[in-house]
């Protein structure tokens, strides 16, 4: 078997989204300083609506294909649909990651949670604190598994 699935492939060879909003609504940017793999997601907001996302990311290819399928799944949502998005879900639209590189599915929750927590600051709109856990924290990096 494949360490990887095709998918992954994929969007590490074929990336979505990739590039920067000079204007964006909101900007998350997370890291993980144990694999040095750094996402930067930017978001365009109409009417609470996820109108254009892209990304840029340093890192291995589960890092690029999980940004990638991160962007895809959140583009053209509802923020609330978005911050649904869990780390498990994108692994499983990616037909699976490996165990060790799970984490690159968690930076990609917790950047569009950062860039949409960015807007939110940015507009002065009331939030959930609680639905946004400190990613500089890394030992919050809590794995959503069966």
């Amino acid at each position: 078997m494949a360490l990887y699935s095709e998918k992954v492939m994929d969007h590490f060879t074929n990336p979505r989204n990739v590039g920067k909003i000079d204007d964006a609504d909101g900007v998350g940017t997370v890291g993980n300083a144990k694999c040095g793999d750094i996402m930067k997601i930017y978001l365009k907001i109409e009417n609470d609506i996820i109108v254009d996302v892209k990304f840029n990311t340093f890192g291995c290819g589960s890092a690029i294909a999980s940004s990638s399928m991160a962007t895809e799944l959140i583009k053209g949502k509802p923020l609330a649909d978005a911050l649904t998005l869990t780390n498990k879900a994108v692994a499983e639209a990616l037909d699976g990651l490996p165990a060790h590189k799970l984490h690159c599915s968690v930076l990609a929750e917790e950047a569009i949670r950062a860039a949409i927590k960015d807007y939110y600051d940015r507009n002065g709109i009331e939030y959930d604190k609680t639905k946004f856990p400190d990613p500089s924290d890394e030992d919050e990096h809590h794995f959503e598994e069966d």
